[in-house]
């Protein structure tokens, strides 16, 4: 089964150029049929293949509320003004999400900038602290899960925001002292557009969650939640 085609990009790609409100209005239907309910039937299709990982994570296909982020951009806080954003992505999520911070599985649909991933973005100071010193004092654990050979030749650790030191109060000689720069702490993949337009899509983002799962379980251990 495809779930997403040539159309899905071309809808985003047409919204870009005329990114306001009545073309998205008029071109609503595109929305729902191309992009929406795809990605809802994904997750439908995905959540028997996340309970085998781990029966802690939702693929929730819920139009509000669910894993959809909703195309409508928040523009309260910014300079852009654009109403709607040129990507769809959704965060498979922790049970647990609305009580701590939790670490989620996401995917990501954008025309020339698809990917799949996994981990906590953008956690507060104190979180980020918590896992910071969970590496420091769980390194074997860190290096199999971060680290090993099976992850690494297909996962990159996201690396656009970093600080310029290892933070104060952390080991400067610590093995894994350069993982104690980033902000964030995901791995990540790129896709092709082709990939998101294959038949095999569920069984290959099946594979990328299960290769990812020990990372997930690994911030899971350090933030007190269970995977």
């Amino acid at each position: 089964m495809n779930h997403f085609s040539d159309k899905s990009f071309r809808f985003l790609r047409a919204l870009m150029r005329n990114n306001n409100r009545e073309w998205f209005l008029a071109h609503k239907d595109d929305y729902e049929k191309h992009l929406k309910t795809p990605f809802q039937q994904l997750l439908l299709d995905l959540q028997p293949e996340l309970a085998k990982i781990s029966p802690r994570f939702r693929a929730d296909p819920r139009g509000n509320g669910g894993s959809l982020f909703r195309i409508h951009r928040d523009t309260r806080f910014s300079g852009d003004k654009s109403p709607y954003k040129g990507w769809q992505g959704a965060r498979l999520y922790h049970e647990r999400r609305s009580e701590l911070p939790a670490p989620s599985f996401y995917l990501h649909l954008q025309p020339g900038h698809c990917f799949v991933g996994a981990g906590i973005w953008h956690p507060e100071p104190a979180t980020q602290r918590k896992i910071r010193q969970f590496i420091v004092e769980n390194p074997a654990g860190w290096k199999a899960a971060a680290h090993a050979p099976a992850m690494r030749k297909r996962f990159d650790l996201e690396s656009e925001e970093m600080l310029t030191r290892v933070p104060a109060g952390f080991p400067k000689d610590f093995v894994f002292a350069d993982d104690l720069r980033h902000r964030n702490f995901v791995m990540v993949r790129g896709l092709d557009d082709a990939d998101m337009t294959s038949p095999n899509l569920v069984r290959q983002l099946a594979k990328d969650f299960a290769t990812l799962a020990p990372f997930v379980d690994y911030l899971c251990a350090a933030l007190d939640l269970e995977f």
